[in-house]
């Protein structure tokens, strides 16, 4: 338990909640409304291979405060696996009482023991500037790339 939330890896039965988290901070932070079931094929399909990454959930009194998704890249400059954290949500009645902290720090702690880990990443809208400060406030550091997508026709 860390700042009164318990801090766990998701399992079957948190995929809906994830799923409708997905979809309130795409509309929140993006305006964007997902299709319910392809999010719901998503995060199904998140759990169902391990090797992409996984959610974890914190909870407090049985209830799901927040979420968030960490996947896995390789970096061949650093032989080793940078941590992405995507997918951040904590519903608005839990916010600013530590859930994403306690989130991260795990996060973190997970980090430093696995031995194939070189670091941690996340994006953000730019026009995020509430989550942009959270991010800084717990030691991430701005970095100077700029992210470009190209995606496939349908999407």
């Amino acid at each position: 338990m860390i700042d009164s939330f318990v801090i766990r890896k998701a399992v079957e039965e948190d995929l809906p909640v994830i799923a409708s988290f997905n979809r309130a901070m795409a509309l929140e932070t993006e305006d964007k409304a997902l299709d319910e079931s392809l999010i719901q094929a998503g995060t199904a399909g998140m759990q169902a291979h391990p090797e992409y990454g996984f959610y974890l959930v914190a909870q407090k009194g049985g209830e799901i405060a927040g979420s968030l998704m960490v996947t896995y890249e390789w970096s061949d400059w650093r032989n080793g696996l940078f941590w992405w954290v995507q997918s951040v949500y904590v519903r608005p009645e839990f916010r600013r009482q530590g859930v994403y902290k306690a989130l991260y720090d795990w996060v973190r702690s997970e980090v430093k023991k696995a031995p194939e880990a070189v670091g941690i990443r996340l994006y953000v809208e730019t026009e995020n500037i509430g989550a942009q400060k959270a991010y800084e406030a717990l030691g991430m550091l701005r970095c100077h790339y700029a992210m470009y997508e190209e995606l496939l026709p349908g999407e």
